[in-house]
Parts: C-alpha cells; structure tokens; sequence
C-alpha cells in the first residue's frame, strides 16, 4: 500500500493540474501514519527558529502531550484495571531515558569523538529535580498512610500534581532564564556539522500551526490505538505494565533519534538537553494531568513503585547523578551553582 500511495504521489508531483491531495478511506475506518512523527518534526522546525535551550523544551513539551493523549486513552478505556498505567509509563520513561538515550548518546559520541564535553551544572541541576520527582511521585505514595496501597488520597493527590508541576516549571525558568548558560553547548565542542540557517518567521508560524494540527490528530486517534494495544497484551499473557512500556518506547523513539543525531554531530549538550527534559515533562506535566483526570472521573490512580522497581530507579539515579558531576564536564566559574544568584558577592 505504502508503494501505491508513493508513485501515485511520485505521478502527482510534476501534474500542474495536481493543487492538493486528500486521502481518505472507502470503509468506516481509516489510517494514520507517522502523526507522532510529523508532530515532532514541526517541533523541530520551531525549536530551531528559537534556538536552544527553548528547542529542546518546544520538543519535550510536544512528546509530552502525546504521551498524556495516550496515558489517558487508556485509562478512561478501562479505569479499573488500567490503574497503574502512568505509573508504568513514567518508570519506563526515565529507565529508557537515563539507562538507554543517555547511555547510547554517551557511548556513540565517545566512540566517534573519544572525548565531548557539556555544562555539568546543567546536567546535575536535570538530575537532581528529576531525582526529586521520582521520589514524590512514585516512592512516596507506598509510605502515605491514609490510603492502603500505592495510592494517594484525594488531598494528596492535588499535592502531588501541584509540586510536580512547580519543581517542573523551576527547571524551566532555571533552563531559560536564570541560568541559561548552563544548558548551552559547550564553545569548543567542535561540531562537525554545519548548521543550517533557522527558518523564517513565516515558516515558523506554518510550523507551529501544523504541530498543533499534529498533536490534536495524535490525541484524536489515541482512543483507537488503545483497543488494538490491550488486545496484544491479552493474546500475548503480557503483564500489564507491557502497555506503559510500549506508550513509552513510541513517544521516546523520535527523540532519542534526534538525541543521538547530536551526540554524533558532537553536541553531547544537546543530547542530554533533549533526553533529561524528556525524562522530567514526562512527570512535571503528566502527573498533574492524570490527577486531574482520576479525580473527575474518580477513579483510582496508582503510583507507587514495588520494591524491585524501586532498587531499579535507585541504581538509574545513582549511576546517572555519579556521572553528572564527573570532573570531564565543563565546570562553570568557582562558586558557583545552578540556583546561585549571577549578583556579585560584595
């Protein structure tokens, strides 16, 4: 079908006749291809326009609301025995993100470039409101008492979406305001690729318009990729958490890509800019959304971790937060840190 529809285009391309091409379906039903793609792509325009490190965060916030559009679907699908799907969602983000994107990124710009250098300060102001947000999330709720289980009550479930939506939002001013030089590429990286002039305002525009029309497109067809995603599961006797890691491997995949184009183009800054803001709107942005959701539709939400995921985070974080703080990464002035003041001291 993909061949058909491609020299059909390929005959369409040079017709003067030819002005726009509408695809539809002949049955009830019809197909998507690539809307998570397109979307990021969009992204991708816009973030060049602005530069970083506001790129990375257009392109965080765009998989974000994929993965939300998704979480969601399959929640409200079946609220009772989808409980725990951000939970696994969320666990399987950060794992894919500290152990694979920024391993692979790490390990293939090391390879090609044996030595590449980034803003330790930035890295470990990500890793350590990561760390905070993984523990209030997904540790704290096995030790609240007031509801048995891994389960927040109401009241602390409106905590918990507010805190992590301002840890998230501290990040932000932090990446863009206070301490933007922490999270800019570092001068003498040596990149090998040339970078392309950013595209005009009218481009710009053209792209942001398509990337909302993207999102809504992905959040419209969300609700029917969840049947077909449940019936996998059960025909496979896969455990249930296989659905938060399938929604988390797909929005993740078009980043990590764009995470190891960097490393490869010796922009390791870049990499752990996308990867580590990833890992953090996938928690400052969807727990808030799902706590919303869980509470209008009150349903229960489940967020506590087992014991066995639990040692599986510590050691991520662990090994992630030991490597940030590597003397090998560039180090900003003595004195200073990445909530400092920039006021001289008198």
């Amino acid at each position: 079908m993909a061949n058909a529809i491609k020299a059909a285009l390929d005959g369409w391309r040079d017709d003067p006749a030819v002005r726009l091409v509408i695809i539809d379906a002949e049955g009830d039903r019809a197909f998507c291809a690539g809307g998570d793609i397109a979307a990021v792509y969009h992204a991708e325009v816009v973030a060049h326009r602005v530069g970083e490190p506001f790129g990375t965060l257009v392109l965080a916030v765009a998989v974000t609301v994929i993965e939300v559009a998704l979480i969601v679907s399959v929640m409200v699908s079946a609220p009772a025995e989808k409980a725990g799907v951000a939970r696994d969602t969320i666990f399987a983000a950060v794992m894919i993100v500290c152990n694979g994107i920024v391993g692979l990124c790490l390990l293939w710009g090391g390879a090609r470039h044996h030595e590449q250098g980034f803003q330790v300060y930035g890295a470990s102001a990500a890793l350590a409101v990561l760390a905070a947000l993984t523990t209030l999330t997904m540790i704290l709720p096995n030790v609240a008492t007031t509801v048995p289980g891994p389960l927040f009550n109401t009241a602390q479930l409106v905590f918990a979406g507010a805190a992590s939506l301002l840890l998230y939002g501290s990040f932000v001013f932090i990446q863009t305001v206070r301490h933007r030089d922490y999270f800019l590429p570092v001068a003498n990286s040596g990149d090998e690729e040339a970078h392309a002039a950013p595209p005009s305002n009218k481009t710009a525009l053209l792209s942001a318009g398509l990337l909302l029309a993207a999102l809504v497109a992905v959040v419209g067809l969300a609700k029917a990729l969840t049947p077909t995603l449940e019936m996998g599961v059960d025909r496979f006797a896969l455990p249930q958490s296989t659905v938060g890691i399938v929604i988390a491997t797909l929005v993740l995949l078009p980043e990590a890509l764009a995470a190891l184009r960097a490393a490869r183009a010796n922009r390791l800054q870049t990499s752990l800019n996308l990867a580590l803001g990833s890992a953090l709107a996938s928690i400052g942005l969807t727990i808030p959304v799902v706590a919303a959701v869980s509470i209008a539709v009150r349903q229960p939400l489940e967020l506590g971790l087992g014991a066995k995921e639990q040692v599986l985070l510590a050691r991520a974080a662990w090994r992630r937060y030991g490597k940030g703080r590597h003397p090998a990464g560039h180090m900003p002035p003595p004195g200073r840190s990445p909530f400092d003041s920039k006021r001289k001291p008198r």
